[in-house]
């Protein structure tokens, strides 16, 4: 009921509802009169035939014939009567059984359900929203950013400019508000002056003008946009944009860095002050085989084991963790103690043949920038691409499919010494993570994956490192709206401060069991404005230590659920 002032509102304020009720009532004079017109005509036809008959009689007779009941209780005995019939018969036939459903649906029906439909679609939000994120549209990207606001407490609402869609959407559990993207009126009602951020992960040229558009009407949002083409990234500044990034190519980049090099060691993840997170994989390391008690890391370097990734899988570092050739060590110390660690245990590709390269699978955006990691690193690759104008016509480029032995073959893949695939669609990197581990078993294998739910699927058939570009991206959005909260760049590990306060302060790091029961581990202690790496285990904390802890989001629940009120 509630809904019913606001859809008769639409038909007496909306142009097209006001035009279509004219021609709906139009129609029905047309009939009404038509109706008349016949019943005058029964009653003049029967007292030819000596009969008699009332008006209701009339229009009883009319509305039977036409609608095609014909009880027969009422009849012509001559020709010129049965004529009549046949020509009211038909009448309605085409009148009331196929021209009334069609004007109908048409001018009342339809627009009815749509105004329905706009009174359940918001158009605006509440004015006491603030500090709340604006997304402008739902892909893997928002659909993993949303997740992450969720644990952090953001409210967000999704700008979306078709109402079928800002239905569905709605019907899903999203909240939404429907608007024209071009409208600076939509992010009045958006609220946009209170709002944290405004994320655009449309196209480019939607992103310009979204970005464009609000700096009409908010000079100071800030504005967080991707760019899928170079050229688009100086057109998103120019807009308005406060944060252009190229996701493709900080994917390809980032998985460029992590191929078997010339001297493969520590590949720094987050940096504050003197302290670095840093990975290193421990494929054809003298590590392999060994527990972690064994290699003596601490001793050696002063670095602190914080965890161990196992294809996908993130686990607490205990001293009888066994690091195998799959195995990616998360460290944390100083510039010095990871040079140590370098010096110590880095990968040496003195026992690759010459012509051992990296393989590339995929040349498109992601494929490309990975093969400039690969040329800063001096590393020799190649590509294998579908299609020429993708590789840029670059000379080390093999033209053909990828899921082919013989393109494999020639590219170089018995000799190769990794092997990324880059390709856009998670299906086919499942099946050549799956090939190339058949023919390869021993060669490292780095893969992308578009949507979250499609890593452990690549673990599964073989990856050795898998880098979500949803989640890679969630989480450079999410470091500028928490950057107190920062986000590695690293699937699904985070960085966080809590205070010691009096649940934790009095004893030490080793007595609280953090790590044990929480999987959380400190990684430095801030006391007096000092920083130290690395603490000591069995040192006391005092109480106004600022712990820096890093673990999983799942560890970082825990520890939150267990010392909440120390979180600062």
């Amino acid at each position: 009921m509630k809904y019913i002032p606001s859809q008769l509102a639409f038909f007496t304020r909306n142009k097209k509802a006001k035009r279509d009720t004219f021609l709906l009532l139009r129609f029905f004079v047309i009939l009404l009169f038509i109706i008349t017109t016949y019943s005058i005509l029964f009653h003049a036809l029967m007292q030819l035939e000596g009969k008699e008959f009332s008006w209701i009689t009339g229009f009883y007779w009319t509305l039977t014939v036409m609608s095609t009941l014909g009880f027969g209780d009422i009849t012509f005995s001559t020709d010129i009567g049965l004529l009549f019939s046949m020509a009211v018969l038909l009448t309605g036939i085409v009148y009331l059984l196929v021209m009334l459903p069609f004007t109908f649906i048409q001018f009342f029906y339809a627009p009815w359900l749509e105004a329905q439909a706009k009174t359940r679609t918001p158009k605006e939000l509440p004015e006491d929203t603030k500090n709340h994120i604006i997304l402008t549209t739902l892909d893997p990207i928002t659909i993993n950013l949303i997740k992450k606001l969720a644990s952090y407490n953001f409210e967000y609402v999704i700008l979306v400019d078709e109402l079928q869609k800002a239905l569905e959407l709605r019907d899903a559990g999203y909240e939404i508000v429907l608007g024209d993207y071009g409208d600076p009126e939509t992010y009045t009602r958006l609220r946009v002056h209170q709002a944290a951020m405004v994320v655009a992960t449309n196209d480019d040229m939607i992103n310009t003008s979204i970005a464009f558009t609000i700096r009409d009407v908010c000079p100071d949002i800030p504005i967080v946009t991707n760019a899928n083409e170079d050229h688009a990234f100086d057109i998103l500044n120019s807009a308005g944009s406060t944060h252009t990034f190229q996701f493709t190519k900080m994917l390809g980049r980032s998985l460029g860095r992590r191929v078997l090099g010339s001297s493969m060691g520590a590949n720094i993840l987050w940096q504050r002050d003197q302290l670095l997170i840093a990975e290193a994989p421990a494929m054809r390391t003298s590590l392999e085989g060994k527990t972690l008690a064994k290699t003596r890391l601490r001793e050696k370097t002063g670095v602190t084991v914080v965890g161990v990734w196992e294809r996908g899988h993130f686990e607490s570092a205990h001293p009888q963790t066994k690091i195998s050739s799959s195995t990616v060590l998360v460290l944390a110390g100083s510039a010095e103690q990871l040079e140590k660690f370098n010096k110590l245990f880095s990968f040496s590709c003195s026992s690759f043949s010459s012509d051992s390269k990296a393989l590339i699978l995929g040349g498109g955006r992601v494929g490309n920038a990975a093969a400039e990691a690969l040329e800063e690193q001096n590393i020799p690759y190649n590509i294998v691409e579908k299609n020429r104008v993708l590789t840029k016509n670059r000379g080390n480029s093999i033209y053909g499919n990828a899921a082919d032995f013989d393109t494999l073959h020639k590219a170089g893949i018995m000799n190769a010494r990794s092997v990324l695939i880059t390709t856009h669609n998670d299906d086919m990197n499942v099946y050549l993570t799956i090939f190339c581990r058949q023919l390869r078993p021993d060669v490292q294998i780095i893969s992308r994956a578009n949507n979250e739910r499609t890593v452990s699927k690549l673990h599964r058939a073989g990856a050795d490192l898998v880098m979500s570009y949803a989640s890679m991206a969630a989480n450079s959005i999410i470091n500028l709206i928490n950057q107190e909260q920062l986000l590695m760049l690293v699937e699904g590990l985070s960085i966080f401060r809590a205070s010691a306060q009096n649940s934790l302060a009095g004893k030490s790091l080793s007595e609280n069991h953090l790590r044990e029961e929480t999987g959380c581990s400190v990684v430095a202690i801030t006391r007096e404005g000092k920083l130290i790496l690395n603490p000591d285990p069995f040192s006391p904390l005092e109480l106004n230590d600022e712990l820096l802890l890093i673990g999983t989001a799942d560890a970082e629940k825990q520890f939150k659920e267990r010392y909440g009120s120390s979180i600062t």
